[in-house]
């Protein structure tokens, strides 16, 4: 504690970051950031942008770049987008995707971890890469390798067998669709790999919004795991655990 406390009056560490390192978090005016939730979890936090100011989300941003070397923001529409890259530094390197919301913010001597494992994001359709893409960047910025297979919708049973191999090779896949949900059910059947069932919020009529895949997905007579509706963020992290611990084995 005390060469924290050193390095404070010293000017070599921010209060915010000190807190971090004593805490395990940072408070900001916008609320509270879980700096230690990568180590605590293997998971990096990410901050919804979904809800909050613009603002707010830029200074929870700078907690999170200040403290941990990266920022991960969810659901980021244009207006955040620009008021969190003008209060970035000169230095950072930012990488934003606008089909899945999300800006990921990494310092200049951030070093991103790497796993020796594979994920694979399966997309029903176009209208479901919104979701997944959400999904890849958490994939990516826990260190897997990711590796899409998009438009590959049951509508055509063909599309999946095209891919089998590919999806065989994964040591996890992760399987966005709308609809009625059944890509899960049909991948699960032919791979020994885990699947993660990702529902998206696309149809119409009864039960669209994501009602009618996430009950399909739920009511699968293959072994599937289930995350909620548009829930690419859950997704990409359960599947970056899984890849973790794979990658794990493979160094014993």
């Amino acid at each position: 504690m005390r060469d924290i406390l050193e390095a404070v009056a010293a000017g070599e560490l921010s209060p915010a970051a000190a807190e971090a390192e004593l805490a395990g978090y940072a408070t900001t005016g916008a609320g509270r950031f879980d700096a230690a939730r990568e180590s605590r979890r293997g998971v990096p936090e990410a901050i919804l942008g979904e809800g909050k100011t613009p603002a707010e989300t830029a200074t929870l941003a700078e907690a999170a770049l200040e403290t941990t070397g990266r920022a991960v923001v969810t659901r980021a529409d244009d207006t955040t987008v620009t008021a969190v890259t003008n209060r970035l530094p000169a230095d950072a390197t930012v990488d934003r995707d606008e089909r899945a919301r999300t800006l990921v913010v990494h310092a200049a001597d951030f070093e991103p971890p790497s796993l020796d494992a594979t994920v694979g994001l399966v997309t029903g359709g176009t209208s479901d890469a919104m979701a997944a893409g959400e999904a890849a960047v958490v994939v990516g910025e826990m260190g897997a390798t990711v590796e899409r297979v998009e438009d590959v919708g049951v509508a055509h049973l063909g599309r999946v067998l095209d891919h089998l191999d590919a999806l065989r090779a994964a040591d996890v896949l992760v399987v966005a669709a709308g609809r009625e949900g059944a890509l899960p059910t049909v991948v699960a059947g032919l791979v020994d790999t885990p699947v993660i069932g990702l529902p998206v919020s696309t149809g119409y009529g009864h039960g669209g919004d994501g009602e009618a895949a996430l009950a399909g997905m739920l009511q699968s007579c293959t072994v599937v795991s289930v995350v909620n509706v548009d829930a690419g963020f859950v997704a990409g992290a359960q599947a970056g655990m899984i890849a973790r611990a794979v990658a794990g084995a493979r160094e014993e």
